[in-house]
Formats: C-alpha cells, sequence, structure tokens
C-alpha cells in the first residue's frame, strides 16, 4: 500500500509539468548511453587504420648513438702503446619506400577500414535509436497495464461492495460475494505486478539514458499511425538487400579480405627503398679520433624463400575471402527478412490497432449492458465481472499493439539503412506535451 501511495503522489506532482518526449529521452541517451560512448570510441579508433596505412608509403627516418669506453694495448717495432679513451658515435637513416606492394595495399585497407568504422558507427547509432524508443514505449505499456488494472481493480471494489450490500437484503446469494472477492484478489495481485513491471521499465530505460526517466509524455488520444511509404513491401526488401549499413559494413569487410589476399601474394615481390645515412664517430685513438660517412642509394630486396609463411598466408587469405563472400550474402539475406518481419508488423500492427480499437468499443458497451442488466436482475454477478475484466485485457492489448506498430516502422527503417533522428521527430510528433498517465 505505502508503494502504490508513493506512486499515486509521485502521480500528482508530475501532472503540472511537462513530460519528457521520445526526442528528448534519445538525446539524453547520445549524451549517456554506455553502449554508444563504447561504439564511438570504437568508431575513433578505426578513423587512425588510414593515417596507419599512410604511414608504410611515408619516409622512416631513425637514429642512433653509442659511446664505448676502450682499452687499447699496441706493440710495435717501436715500443708498445698503452692507451684507454672513450669513443662516441652516432648515425641518422633515412628510408623512402619506391616500391613496397604490400605497403600500398595496406594503405588501401585502411581507407576501407576506416570506412568500416563509420559504417559500424551507423549500426550502432540505429541500435540506439531502436532500444531508445523500445525502453520507452515499455514504460509506457507498463504505464497503461497498471492504470488498466488499477481501474479494474477499482471497479471489482465496487461490485463487490454492491454484492455485499445485495447478499445483505438477500437479492443475491454468498456464491456472487465470493465471485466478486475473487475478482477483487485477483485485480489487487495484477496491479503489484503491473506495479512492479513499471519500475522494472523504468530503470531499463534508466540504463540506457544514464539517470532516472521524469514523467514521459504518452500517444495521443485517438492518434492514427500510418502506413509505411512506399506502401510495397518489394521496394523495402530490395532497399534493405542494397542499403542496410549491416550490409554495407559485411560489402567493406569483403573488400578488405580481398585486399588481404593482394597484400599477402605481395610477399613474393622484392623491394626498392632509397635509403641515405649520415654517421659520425669520434674515437681518440692511436691514429685517428674522427671519422665521418654519408651514403645515398637504393636498396634491392628480393625475398627468396620463407620457409613457406608468405604461401600459407596467401591461402589463409583466400579462406577469409570465402569466407567474407559467405557472410555479405548471409547479411543481404538477414536484411531481406529483418525488413519482410518488419513489413508484416507495421501492416498487421495497423490491422490490430483497428480492431483492437473496435473491441474496446464493444467492450465499453458489453460493460454497461451487464451492469444495466445487473441492476434490473437480467444479468448476474459474474456477468459483470467478466466485461470488467474483457474490457481491461483489451485496453491494455491495444496499447501494446500500437507501440509494437510504431517499433515495427523503426525496424523497418532501419533494415533498409535509413533509420535516423528525423524519424524519431516523426513518432515524437505523435506524442503528447502532458505525461501520460
Amino acid at each position: 500500500m505505502k508503494r502504490a501511495l508513493l506512486v499515486c503522489l509521485a502521480g500528482l506532482f508530475s501532472t503540472g509539468a511537462l513530460a519528457a518526449d521520445l526526442l528528448q529521452v534519445y538525446r539524453d541517451a547520445l549524451a549517456n548511453d554506455a553502449k554508444f560512448a563504447a561504439a564511438r570510441a570504437q568508431r575513433e579508433a578505426g578513423q587512425e587504420k588510414v593515417v596507419q596505412g599512410l604511414s608504410g608509403l611515408l619516409p622512416q627516418i631513425g637514429a642512433a648513438a653509442s659511446t664505448n669506453w676502450n682499452q687499447a694495448n699496441a706493440r710495435t717495432s717501436l715500443g708498445s702503446f698503452d692507451r684507454d679513451y672513450n669513443s662516441n658515435g652516432y648515425s641518422v637513416q633515412l628510408t623512402q619506400p619506391l616500391f613496397r606492394w604490400q605497403n600500398w595495399v595496406q594503405y588501401k585497407q585502411g581507407e576501407l577500414q576506416t570506412a568500416l568504422a563509420d559504417s559500424q558507427f551507423g549500426l550502432a547509432r540505429q541500435d540506439l535509436v531502436l532500444r531508445v524508443a523500445d525502453a520507452y514505449f515499455n514504460v509506457l505499456n507498463a504505464q497503461d497495464a497498471l492504470a488498466a488494472v488499477t481501474q479494474l481493480r477499482t471497479a471489482a471494489g465496487e461490485q463487490l461492495q454492491l454484492a455485499k450490500t445485495s447478499f445483505e437484503v438477500g437479492t443475491v446469494t454468498i456464491t456472487d460475494v465470493h465471485e466478486a472477492q475473487s475478482r477483487f484478489d485477483l485485480a489487487s495481485a495484477q496491479e503489484i505486478a503491473a506495479q512492479n513491471q513499471l519500475e522494472v521499465a523504468r530503470q531499463t530505460l534508466a540504463q540506457i539514458i544514464g539517470k532516472q526517466p521524469d514523467a514521459l509524455a504518452g500517444l495521443r488520444p485517438g492518434v492514427e499511425l500510418q502506413r509505411p511509404q512506399p506502401d510495397n513491401i518489394a521496394d523495402w526488401v530490395s532497399a534493405a538487400e542494397a542499403g542496410s549499413l549491416g550490409v554495407q559494413s559485411q560489402q567493406l569487410a569483403r573488400e578488405i579480405a580481398a585486399r588481404e589476399v593482394e597484400r599477402a601474394q605481395a610477399g613474393h615481390l622484392p623491394t626498392v627503398d632509397v635509403v641515405a645515412s649520415y654517421g659520425l664517430n669520434r674515437r681518440p685513438a692511436i691514429t685517428t679520433d674522427r671519422s665521418e660517412a654519408t651514403t645515398i642509394g637504393l636498396q634491392l630486396n628480393v625475398p627468396l624463400y620463407s620457409g613457406g609463411r608468405t604461401s600459407s598466408l596467401t591461402r589463409e587469405a583466400a579462406a577469409l575471402r570465402l569466407k567474407a563472400d559467405s557472410d555479405l550474402e548471409d547479411a543481404r539475406r538477414s536484411a531481406a527478412l529483418a525488413a519482410r518481419q518488419s513489413w508484416l508488423g507495421v501492416t498487421s500492427g495497423l490491422a490490430q490497432v483497428k480492431a483492437l480499437e473496435a473491441a474496446r468499443v464493444s467492450s465499453t458497451s458489453s460493460l454497461e449492458a451487464n451492469k444495466l442488466g445487473y441492476e434490473v436482475g437480467v444479468r448476474i454477478n459474474i456477468d459483470v465481472l467478466n466485461a470488467q475484466s474483457q474490457l481491461a485485457d483489451t485496453q491494455q492489448k491495444l496499447a501494446r499493439a500500437r507501440y509494437d506498430t510504431l517499433l515495427a516502422q523503426l525496424r523497418l527503417k532501419a533494415a533498409a539503412g535509413t533509420l535516423g533522428e528525423d524519424d524519431v521527430q516523426a513518432i515524437n510528433a505523435l506524442l503528447t506535451t502532458a505525461p501520460a498517465r
């Protein structure tokens, strides 16, 4: 009871404030969701791949220095010499690749890997939209369910009181009282379960946005959901097979795998570099104390045999390219399936919403008719209780059908690779500015 009172008080205090809408919650998630933050960091890491690939085409410069303590003993016809001295030296070398095909291929791979990081980040952003919308609508649905069972509990309590009064005057039997008590107790249990479900839904949303959610805006009363455009499943399937971010990512992965085969094969090719160096040594020895050398030239390296490593790497890369081909085909099929499932979710959801709206009207009329029949004696208590339960169940199913249809619309856009903040704004326009109850 104390928990229910706190929920009611929270609802009273939040009624006067504007509710947080889906767009605001989504932007909170952009800033605070840990999973999306990890995806952002992964994208930043992926941007470095092109820089790393370019480094293999640019000059490599290195420096070295040394110092040594020496003890020299020399004996000649002129006599013997003993000398202790310290020698120092340093050198600088520049190597500019002229022909290293594997380095060029690695640079092109770096460009592809950077593009892949961008594509995967786009997938993470789409996933965030879907997770936020799912969590947001789960909170709204839990609130609707709680409101429905609370209304049912109130109605069952009224019917229980009426049954007790009628029993006292002898117009009903004790069975009617027991049936009303049973429905009241069941509704009370359902209310507790609904409160727990609402708390779980709110905590799930809090995990995404990094804070406890405020009161949330609900769907406007009487809002009509629209069919997807274009209104043709084949168009959406074709768009998904070509434009899905999952397909695009796998296309990039397949191209990277193909380049890896080329890079492995380049291990059989010679390499040519320009090498320039400068060195200075100071050695206060017997005959000289300084030597200096500057060189520049071409260096050719020809791989002859590496123990079979290069051939093995080539075969491995070729097998991985075949795997990437199969992964790409699987991604296309998965995107097509997701588009079909989401399309059917939208179209069947719209039909279900219309049917449940009609069922709600019928259930409301049935309840009123049964109440009136009970008053005049042509209906019994169980008929009223059944009608109340039927109305509460219909209201919950209608709310869930609306939210599922909206989620299916977002998933359909995600399957086609076009889901973005503008779609969040479009759904946000269907919400009220007052807190959902």
